[in-house]
């Protein structure tokens, strides 16, 4: 059985392979939704990450299904205390915003779709930098002490405002953010690595990041000439006009024939290798896809093969 990991400086710990639940009540029905889940509980996963507006953006969906899929998931099993849930704060259509009203609003309908008493990773979505970040973290730090929520995290964050999050945090000693959700993969690097990067390494957060298979380009499906049925083909489609993309291709297929692995599982072994990275996000619609995700618990790429990938993304 794959260990767990100490996420960042809290108490949490977790699967290397984070599941991800945007595709539940989205592409995949809540049959199939409770067969990914069990599936990737199966394989020792027990790190599932989702939003409060996921998906809301479907017509005839007001956001938050994927919270209640998961929900009644976990209360079908018998297993809420073995599994880590991170959901999100600030897109849903009703609760918009990271205002502290609106915070503690979102996280109680949160916890009421989800089931339970509290949520153990909680993310602010998309920063709002229109609102002071005394507010933000003053409204978090009230739901932790509350005990509606064990630990904080944030996404699409800058590095000014985390920086600033993070020295309020300390100044007061409210609730410190532990984990940060940036948009990072080996064709999107300029979105995490440098400053932010830097600073979650000095800072000691665990990133967890999200977009780590491009939309499904890094599974390796998406070829010239060839058609794949997706919501998500056009933007995964993209990379193939690149030079960056096609290196990237050529240096996955390399690798997953030298470890006989599926080349998503390569993609997401780079990911895991990189500094502060402690369990990339990714989703599976069908049970099938999901063995070339959890694979990443098991392979360590070398050090040069960790390099080959890093020269054909730059």
């Amino acid at each position: 059985m794959t260990s767990l990991r100490k996420l960042g400086s809290s108490d949490l710990e977790v699967f290397p392979l984070s599941l991800g639940g945007n595709v539940f009540g989205w592409t995949a029905d809540e049959a199939q939704s409770f067969a990914v889940l069990d599936a990737y509980a199966a394989a020792g996963g027990n790190f599932v990450d989702t939003a409060d507006s996921y998906s809301a953006w479907i017509d005839g969906n007001k956001g938050g299904e994927s919270e209640t899929i998961i929900g009644k998931w976990a209360k079908a099993r018998g297993n809420r205390a073995d599994v880590v849930i991170a959901t999100k704060v600030s897109q849903h259509p009703e609760f918009p915003g990271l205002t502290a009203a609106n915070i503690k609003a979102a996280a109680d309908a949160s916890l009421r779709r989800l089931g339970t008493d509290h949520i153990d990773l909680y993310y602010t979505h998309f920063d709002k930098p229109e609102v002071p970040v005394e507010e933000i973290i003053g409204a978090l730090d009230e739901l932790v002490k509350a005990g509606k929520v064990r630990h904080i995290g944030a996404s699409n964050i800058s590095p000014e405002r985390l920086r600033e999050s993070l020295e309020f945090s300390d100044r007061e000693g409210l609730a410190r953010y532990v984990a940060l959700q940036p948009h990072y993969n080996l064709v999107s690097r300029d979105t995490y690595e440098g400053e932010l990067q830097d600073l979650a390494a000095r800072s000691g957060l665990a990133a967890v990041p999200y977009f780590s298979l491009a939309s499904g380009f890094l599974t390796g499906k998406y070829r010239p000439g060839t058609t794949v049925d997706s919501v998500r083909a056009e933007g995964a489609a993209k990379h193939l006009d690149t030079e960056r993309g096609q290196k990237v291709l050529t240096a996955l297929d390399e690798l997953a024939r030298t470890h006989d692995v599926p080349v998503a599982t390569v993609a997401l072994a780079w990911l895991a290798a990189q500094p502060t990275v402690l369990a990339p996000i990714a989703s599976a619609r069908t049970v099938e896809q999901l063995p070339a995700l959890v694979g990443v618990a098991e392979l360590e790429l070398t050090e040069k093969e960790v390099a080959r990938l890093t020269e054909a993304s730059a």
